[in-house]
């Protein structure tokens, strides 16, 4: 009898072990999220118009998130709302993205002529379903310490979100 109690908790425990391997790959933590990178070769004109398109089928505005590898607040405010359930599920839920590159290989002169000067980096754009341009937001009102402020971040975002339909 005991060496079948002791079986039955073998291939209880056993078993556990290979449904949290296969969860996780081989025993290892779960893959945090990356944050996607500021990327020079991307167009973001073609970006725009998917997002258009994306955000006119979800009802959403659209935030242009102007940035480069080079800035440490722009990496920062991307790990911010990964790390941030709150208010990075927030941002997800109601907002399509797109990263917009500004670097010495790309600043993206010809796009970023169609909205207010940027003077600061990161700096957030946010735009109607259309494309319109509504407003530009310096990250830097946004700040707190070395990082964001969770109740300025969520001012920000809910301001700007797009009314429900009633």
């Amino acid at each position: 009898m005991k060496a079948i109690t002791s079986m039955a908790v073998f291939a209880v425990v056993f078993g556990g072990f290979v449904s949290a391997s296969a969860q996780y790959g081989s025993g290892a933590a779960p893959k945090k999220q990356e944050r996607e990178h500021f990327d020079p070769k991307r167009d973001p004109a073609k970006d725009l118009k998917e997002a258009v398109a994306k955000a006119t089928k979800k009802n959403m505005r659209i935030l242009l998130d102007v940035g480069g590898e080079w800035c440490p607040w722009c990496k920062l405010m991307d790990q911010y709302f990964i790390d941030n359930k709150k208010v990075g599920g927030y941002l997800r839920a109601n907002f399509i993205v797109v990263k917009v590159n500004f670097s010495q290989e790309n600043q993206n002169e010809k796009f970023l002529s169609a909205y207010p000067t940027i003077d600061s980096y990161p700096r957030l754009l946010v735009l109607e379903k259309d494309g319109t341009f509504l407003d530009a937001q310096d990250t830097g009102e946004l700040e707190q310490g070395h990082g964001y402020s969770d109740e300025k971040m969520m001012a920000f975002l809910k301001k700007w979100t797009m009314p429900k339909a009633r």
